[in-house]
């Protein structure tokens, strides 16, 4: 390892950066051709706090990769023909115009987009375009309890679980912690595979025995008992529900004024340019 590595690496390592602040002429520490690498250029490589064992070893592959990205980069300007060079060049050209204007446009349309949208705008659109909401899988609303069987308020508790009333809010407020999970809110939607999760004891081969409308079930495990309430089913294919779809519908209804937007700010900086004559067509 050379001297003057050790002594770089020293200096990276120190808290403060005053010498990198007061030093008036720059020391290259590394060349590759007419190429140097200068130590200002590392100065916030080395995390506070590094050994100097690991401080000289991200030095070194740093400047080992650096080397070897200038020395891949100038055997690829000669063996590359120049067809090759032409294309690659029109292709960073054109990566470069991309990053810019999409990075300017989605400044502009965050600056701008309305993001607020209607209960009755959400209903509208999904109204005139549910035909193309249809589900991938199967959708379910339902309630749920898993509870210990010796369970002192047991019965009571199926009995107000099987007769549903949000009047009970209390009772279920007070009895809720004693359950090993549960959902109590059917007016949810939710996918096949949460419910799968959730009631273990129902898997795609005996699905159609637990899953249909107005089904209720009373499943024994060994120490624990599930209530099941299945309120309602929609098979896969069918249009979705619309509650279920508002965050999709929302979605949509933000990308299309997003790119309304896109296209208006388009044509306008087009047609300001022609009027300001800074666009023009030579016929």
């Amino acid at each position: 390892m050379s001297k003057w590595l050790l002594i770089l690496v020293t200096i990276l390592t120190l808290s403060s950066c005053k010498f990198f602040q007061t030093e008036s002429k720059p020391s290259a520490i590394a060349r590759v051709n007419d190429v140097y690498l200068y130590k200002e250029e590392l100065k916030d490589l080395v995390p506070v706090g590094t050994s100097k064992a690991d401080s000289i070893t991200i030095v070194r592959n740093y400047i080992d990769r650096w080397a070897s990205q200038k020395l891949l980069i100038n055997a690829a300007e000669i063996n590359l023909n120049e067809d090759t060079k032409v294309a690659f060049d029109q292709l960073i050209k054109q990566y470069k115009i991309d990053l810019y204007t999409k990075a300017y446009l989605e400044e502009v349309v965050k600056r701008t987009v309305d993001t607020v949208i209607s209960n009755a705008e959400l209903k509208a659109y999904y109204d005139e375009n549910k035909e193309n909401f249809r589900t991938n899988g199967t959708l379910v609303r339902l309630r749920y309890i898993n509870l210990q069987k010796d369970n002192p308020k047991y019965e009571t508790i199926k009995s107000k679980f099987f007769d549903y009333r949000k009047t009970d809010k209390k009772f279920w407020d007070t009895y809720a912690l004693q359950f090993k999970s549960f959902a109590l809110n059917d007016s949810i939607w939710v996918d096949m595979s949460q419910i799968y999760g959730k009631l273990p004891f129902i898997n795609p081969d005996n699905r159609n025995q637990y899953i249909s409308s107005g089904k209720t079930i009373q499943y024994p495990d060994s120490l624990d008992m599930y209530l099941v309430k299945i309120t309602n089913v929609i098979d896969k294919n069918q249009i979705g529900p619309f509650e279920y779809l508002k965050p999709t519908l929302k979605e949509v209804i933000l990308n299309k004024r997003k790119l309304e937007l896109i296209k208006k700010f388009e044509k306008d900086i087009t047609d300001d340019a022609i009027k300001d004559q800074k666009y023009e067509i030579y016929k």
